[in-house]
């Protein structure tokens, strides 16, 4: 690798032959895959210049280009195209099965070709075998995974060839990027351009599990399990008199199971002495769905299994779930409040932005990516609001496995000054391309319990047509609270009335039908020799010397806190933030991880104090 301004313990356990190993669709897992991860050949041309000949050097995948591990650190703007290049050659042992090509993300467009042939996205419903196109396809979106049927790309046998094209304006641009820009400063950070999730192949059969949908009610005791068969339109009769059925586990103890009709999608099962998920028991079922020829392996009254000879199973995948409830209720003097699993619930967490120094948008291993985790959770913190950026699936895996309650904020974008006005004006094509990653970003995260909250706008940054954003939110997912718009132009809709104050804290003015919340506060800073990015361009909202005096401003912040929950009604807070970012040096820890900037024992007892008995809060009670 290159080497950053800063780099954290990480980068030395980064090799092109271990990097990003795991499984990374832990939610919907099959046994047979193949990591693309490692070196690819890389160049940047013109961006209107035609398919390379020859290449610059090598990248690591699945590192952005201008990050340190992925060895070329190097900027493209928005008149360059970014190109890259690998080999592979299919198992054997996958002959007769269709082969699926996965990008878990790529920033912003990307076009691909497999052996010369352009090939077009599967989108949604069916699709044809004929997915073949000379001129390509591209993805747009640099925050979800996209996938394409290779299958009829392939040679008979023998070396197979990506090449991929990606295109990124970054902010000059209208499209969702966060908080990257191509001169980064203050607030706004260093871009990632091109691939910076896992690249995979995946063998499948022709009809098979596309997609889970998992919905728990936690009144009820009970999971809707929906599963989604992708079809190819001349296979569509291949759909016929088969059906779903699933198992459910405790560890090795399988404690429910049950099939669908033929022809039905939609499995519920009651769970036995239900329990429930919470950051204090996060507690996980595993789930296995299997999508077969008939019911005969299996009784439809018990589940039990059965012999026969036509009971062939025809695709089979893993996952797990939570059974977790988040909803609101009101309490004394009309305080609304936010309850979780049916108890008042204070949530409590950093502001978590997702940066690292050598990756920039990409952990340098899992290890790293499940460090931030455990240390939030370590330092007396429930909850985590991801910032403008959205995690590869095993981010939100750690959190629903260690149990971290999370806000997912929808990455802004199209940010113009409005002169004031509480909302912008957006082009048809921005408004479509937002709202479009948008609903990739809720139905690719649905099924993770640690979500409870989504956020479609931060502090007025491309905030448009508020009141209408929001029902979609809630109609895409009617089971999580919505935040409309964190901070600065409150439209009085959603779920929750949410106010910034830097350093605070503060809460604002109870509402009948909306909780309270402080949903980004504190940014306490202080450089640490050695730890910082730019040492003397660093910052904070409210700047100290050392950890000592750090750490008794963030305990008196705390507790002037406490009385905002017990008595003020408040429902939530975000202090900013997890780690610094570049020069700013808000936070809890450094930017490479390798420092927390306080005295942990007294702000994990200072924060457990704001949360740790919220039944004993005033105005929660009824």
């Amino acid at each position: 690798p290159k080497t950053a301004p800063l780099m954290t313990r990480w980068a030395a356990d980064v090799t092109p032959q271990n990097v990003h190993p795991e499984y990374p669709r832990p939610q919907m897992v099959r046994e047979q895959w193949l990591n693309l991860n490692g070196l690819w050949d890389y160049t940047i041309t013109p961006k209107d210049a035609p398919r390379p000949q020859q290449y610059d050097g090598q990248i690591l995948v699945p590192f952005p280009i201008e990050s340190a591990l992925s060895g070329v650190m190097q900027r493209v703007d928005e008149n360059q195209r970014l190109w890259y290049r690998r080999t592979f050659t299919v198992p054997a042992e996958w002959k007769g099965k269709r082969i699926l090509l996965h990008f878990g993300a790529v920033d912003w467009e990307a076009t691909v070709w497999v052996n010369g042939r352009g090939l077009k996205p599967i989108g949604d419903g069916g699709y044809s075998f004929k997915t073949l196109n000379p001129a390509a396809e591209p993805h747009r979106g640099g925050y979800d995974a996209f996938t394409f049927d290779i299958s009829d790309a392939l040679n008979p046998d023998g070396v197979q060839e990506i090449i991929v094209s990606v295109w990124d304006p970054t902010d000059a641009g209208p499209q969702p990027r966060g908080k990257q820009v191509r001169n980064p400063h203050g607030i706004w950070y260093t871009p990632t351009t091109g691939i910076w999730q896992t690249v995979w192949l995946e063998p499948v059969p022709t009809c098979h599990i596309d997609n889970l949908k998992v919905v728990t009610d936690v009144d009820a005791g009970c999971v809707v399990v929906r599963p989604t068969i992708r079809i190819p339109l001349e296979c569509s009769t291949l759909y016929v008199g088969r059906n779903f059925w699933v198992e459910i586990r405790e560890g090795n103890k399988v404690v429910a199971s049950a099939s669908s009709e033929p022809g039905c999608s939609s499995i519920c099962v009651t769970l036995p002495n239900p329990k429930h998920w919470s950051p204090d028991n996060p507690f996980l079922y595993d789930l296995t769905v299997e999508f077969r020829e008939n019911d005969t392996r299996h009784s439809p009254e018990t589940g039990e299994r059965l012999d026969g000879e036509n009971g062939r199973t025809i695709d089979r995948v893993s996952s797990y779930f939570g059974l977790r409830k988040i909803a609101l209720s009101q309490g004394k003097a009309g305080v609304t409040y936010i309850l979780l699993n049916n108890m008042p619930y204070f949530m409590f967490g950093p502001l978590d932005q997702g940066f690292w120094p050598d990756g920039l948008y990409t952990a340098p291993t899992d290890e790293a990516l499940r460090y931030d985790i455990e240390m939030t959770k370590e330092l007396g913190f429930n909850t985590a609001r991801k910032h403008v950026k959205v995690e590869p699936q095993r981010w939100y895996y750690w959190c629903d496995k260690l149990g971290l309650l999370v806000w997912q904020d929808m990455p802004s974008g199209d940010m113009v000054d409005t002169g004031g006005k509480p909302e912008m004006q957006r082009t048809p094509a921005s408004a479509a391309q937002f709202e479009l990653e948008l609903t990739r970003m809720i139905e690719s995260l649905a099924n993770h319990p640690c979500i409870v909250m989504w956020v479609p706008f931060n502090e007025g940054w491309g905030q448009y047509d508020t009141a209408r954003i929001a029902e979609l939110v809630r109609k895409r997912d009617p089971t999580r609270l919505v935040n409309a718009a964190s901070g600065w132009h409150d439209m009085r809709i959603g779920d929750v009335h949410d106010i910034h104050v830097y350093p605070g804290p503060s809460c604002p003015e109870p509402e009948p039908a909306r909780a309270a919340i402080l949903g980004e506060f504190g940014g306490l800073g202080l450089p640490l020799r050695e730890h910082t990015w730019l040492a003397e361009k660093s910052w904070g909202y409210r700047s100290f010397t050392t950890p000592a005096e750090l750490t008794d401003a963030y305990v008196d912040l705390i507790e002037k806190l406490v009385p905002l929950v017990t008595d003020g009604g408040l429902s939530a807070a975000i202090y900013t933030q997890t780690s610094d970012v570049e020069i700013e040096v808000n936070g809890l820890m450094t930017y490479d991880r390798a420092v927390v900037k306080m005295d942990a024992e007294r702000i994990t007892e200072a924060n457990r104090k704001v949360w740790w008995r919220p039944s004993a809060h005033r105005l929660f009670a009824p």
